[in-house]
Parts: C-alpha cells; structure tokens; sequence
C-alpha cells in the first residue's frame, strides 16, 4: 500500500491579521473552544478576522461520497477569504479538508482550482499555527497535572498536527503529556460514521476510553472536537451507568486548555 506523504510548508512570519474558521462543531457544541482560539490568538498580538458568512467545510458530504455536494458547499468558503491573511482552523479535521481535499474538488476548473489552492496553502490548524508561526511561549499557570492527548484521524494524516499538538502541551512546564496505547486509532466519530454504524462506533470509543483512562490521565485533550465529543460522552455515559456523580474523565479543547493554563483560571 502507497503510503501519501504530507506536503512541506513553507510558514510565513508571525502576521498582524489571521481570519478564523470556526467549524460547525465548535458553533454549535464548543463555543468556549473558538473563543479562547481568539483570545490566544490576540494575545499575541494579532487581529482576528471572523466571516459571519462562514459555513461548514463540506466534509460530511465529502467522506460520505457526494463530491457535488461537497463542492457546493465549498464554494461558499471559496469568495469569502480575500485577503492574503493565514486561515487558522482550531481543527484538524477541517484543517485537512481545506488543504487536502479543495484543490481536487475543483481540479476540472482552472479559475476555482486557483483560489481553492491559494486558500489550501495559507490554511493552518490551529496547534500548528502556534508552534511554527507564532512560535507560542507562554508561563503555565496551572498546578501540576496528567492529561492524555487524543488527535483525530484526519489531523494526524492530512495534517501532522498530532506532533505540533505534543510540542504545544510540551511547553507547559507543570503538564505530563501520557500516551495511551494505540494512539494512532481511531476514537470511533468519523463524521457520519458514528451515526451510520453506531455499534461500531460504541465498540471503537469504548476501547479508546479504557486505553485512555489506563494511562491515569486526569483528563484529555484534543483538537478536534468530534473525537472531544465522542470519547467524554462514551466517558460519561460510563460514568453514569456506575452512579458516578462527578466526570471520571473530563475533557477540553486545547485551545481552552492551553488558554486555561496561561491564565490561572481554574476547571
């Protein structure tokens, strides 16, 4: 099997200006996750730009085998991000449907190939951003803890940024990054996967959460919320059937985690 090795990059110098594509996950489940993208962004000096317009990336569509679809939707995305500022995605998941899948989706087009492969190239997630742009170097503030790092599929091959994920958490001084065993599994969302084949997808996260409470974390962070949402809800759902009142493994967007930790604020 052909193994499809992720492109280079080439990172600009930290800009002034960035717009933010928020996801639809973030939207409408994780609010909290794109605002402290904002504030950490800001914080470093740099304007954020938010396109109310903004709709999703069209990979539900995509991964689901509609490339029509997909491509409506992606058309939309295609006029709205005019000036030559980086898009940051606090997703890999969506990251990687910009960068990886936008250029062929209008391949047979030469006006649209264009723009989509601009769009392609100065689209980052968001751990990646911070760490080869931003280069992010902020105090932790946080009392000492073990989290577990969970990245999505599609972050980890379309993107790499399970590795800019590590260097991130590995500049908190009192934070102990743990891996669990089989890191590089699934955690059993994939999209519509987990709704098309729901016991599957319970057998895949029920696995994913033994590995990760095996480790002792206290609990587990991500940069996609899809996988945040599937693993501290299987969580949960574990919790409650054994009568746990308090979540056993709570979990946070690392935006918010690496926001929380710079800051002093508490859980």
């Amino acid at each position: 099997m052909a193994i499809r090795m992720l492109p280079p990059r080439h990172y600009p110098a930290k800009p002034s200006d960035v717009y933010l594509f928020s996801t639809c996950l973030i939207d409408q489940f994780t609010p909290q996750a794109g605002l402290d993208t904002v504030r950490l962004l800001e914080r470093e000096g740099i304007a954020v730009h938010y396109l109310e317009q903004q709709t999703c990336c069209g990979q539900p569509a995509h991964s689901s085998g509609y490339p029509d679809e997909a491509r409506a939707v992606a058309l939309q995305q295609l006029g709205l991000f005019t000036e030559p500022w980086p898009v940051v995605v606090p997703s890999g998941s969506c990251g990687g449907m910009i960068r990886m899948h936008y250029p062929h989706l209008f391949a047979d087009d030469p006006v649209l190939h264009a723009k989509a492969v601009d769009l392609a190239e100065r689209t980052y997630e968001l751990t990646e951003f911070l760490v080869h742009v931003v280069n992010f170097s902020q105090q932790d503030r946080g009392e000492a803890c073990t989290v577990a790092l969970h990245t999505s599929c599609h972050a980890r091959r379309e993107m790499g940024s399970h590795e800019t994920s590590v260097a991130l958490l590995s500049t908190l001084g009192q934070v102990n990054v743990v891996e669990q065993a089989r890191i590089e599994e699934c955690c059993g969302f994939g999209g519509t996967f987990a709704m098309r084949y729901p016991e599957i997808s319970e057998a895949i996260v029920s696995d994913k959460v033994a590995a990760i409470r095996d480790t002792g974390a206290q609990r587990v962070v991500s940069a996609d919320c899809g996988c945040l949402l599937n693993i501290t809800g299987r969580a949960a759902k574990q919790d409650e059937l054994a009568g746990l009142a308090a979540p056993s493994l709570p979990g946070e967007h690392i935006a918010t985690f690496i926001w929380r930790r710079t800051t002093g604020e508490a859980a």
